[in-house]
């Protein structure tokens, strides 16, 4: 029998993908937001796509407002894309 494949949706686009191919962002129990590479810390998550597009959609269309139900400041999703780029580069050097 094969193996389940936990699925999640993107904040972002709204595509289901394999949740190793997603990035989590976590709402801690102090109510920072933060980037969970791990994806096992404590806290509410929601995922993302390791697009920096999908990151501005889902600032667009406001879905980590949803997803945790509280508003974001500006200075949360700046810090996201900081983190966002430091993971995109050190996928690309391994």
């Amino acid at each position: 029998m094969a193996k389940k494949i936990p699925m999640r949706q993107c904040v972002g686009c709204g595509e289901m993908r394999s949740k190793k191919e997603m990035m989590r962002v976590l709402k801690g129990a102090d109510g920072s937001i933060v980037l969970d590479m791990t994806g096992r810390k404590n806290g509410r998550g929601a995922y993302l796509c390791m697009k920096m597009e999908c990151l501005a959609k889902a600032r667009k269309n406001k879905g980590l407002e949803r997803s945790f139900k509280m508003s974001i400041p500006k200075e949360i999703y700046e810090n996201l894309e900081k983190e966002f780029e430091e993971g995109e580069h050190a996928e690309q050097t391994e």
